[in-house]
């Protein structure tokens, strides 16, 4: 019998992946098994930006919820489905539930009136109406006497301190 060392390489990052998958990853606590988490893409459509969740088989009316909280779009809902057949005696039968919720956050100045949602061909696309409008930036004017004034202990009369870009 020879004495043959097999070498091995370590891979640092997935030593690391299941460092952080054991510190922080899924617990008794937290139901896996139930839930899911659905597809999503974020496309831009000129001044709106369209969310799109992959959703077959979900029926949208009763089980999806689309909401505004808190400057987020919530976006949860249950998936139920059930399936059997029966062949020579013997059926089978199969259950797949699971519950998710998707949050994206809004900018500042979209309301609930911005956003709509259908569904169509198992793709839930939302709309939130002008997310990437662009705001006019206002310009701020530096004013150079006001601050020699202060600093030679004189008044100096007074000049706005925002001025419209218009």
């Amino acid at each position: 019998m020879s004495n043959m060392t097999v070498w091995t390489r370590r891979n640092p990052f997935a030593e690391f992946d299941a460092l952080v998958r054991n510190a922080f990853g899924p617990t008794e606590s937290w139901p896996t098994e139930t839930a899911f988490t659905p597809a999503t893409e974020i496309v831009r459509d000129g001044d709106d930006a369209l969310v799109r969740l992959d959703l077959p088989g979900v029926d949208v009316e009763n089980d999806v919820t689309v909401e505004v909280h808190d400057g987020q779009l919530v976006v949860r809902g249950e998936r139920k489905s059930e399936h059997s057949e029966e062949h020579e005696g013997q059926s089978m039968r199969e259950v797949r539930y699971g519950s998710f919720r998707r949050t994206f956050k809004l900018p500042t100045r979209s309301t609930s009136d911005d956003i709509s949602a259908n569904y169509d061909c198992g793709v839930l696309t939302v709309r939130v109406a002008g997310a990437h409008k662009s705001i006019e930036p206002q310009r701020i004017s530096v004013g150079r006497q006001a601050q020699r004034a202060a600093v030679d202990g004189q008044t100096a009369p007074e000049q706005p301190a925002v001025e419209s870009a218009e």
